[in-house]
């Protein structure tokens, strides 16, 4: 007796808060056509390495950005 594996229904996941970057990030390096056609497993490990590295230096000049405008209101 074997058990079928439920298929997915196209159900769509909740947008985490860093989706709306991942997806800008991945546009700009002209992969996003890819991400449609495969979803992000479609990626190779350097692509979705280059989108993580971006993702973290943003967050980063942000963070910091944050920083000084609270040290420069105090």
């Amino acid at each position: 007796m074997t058990v079928a594996k439920k298929q997915k229904v196209g159900k769509k996941k909740k947008e985490r808060p860093g989706d709306r970057l991942k997806c800008e990030i991945a546009r700009e390096l002209g992969l996003g056509e890819k991400v449609d056609a495969k979803g992000w497993g479609g990626l190779t490990a350097a692509e979705t390495g280059r989108i993580g590295g971006i993702i973290t230096t943003r967050k980063r000049a942000q963070k910091s950005k944050e920083i000084q405008n609270k040290s420069s209101e105090g």
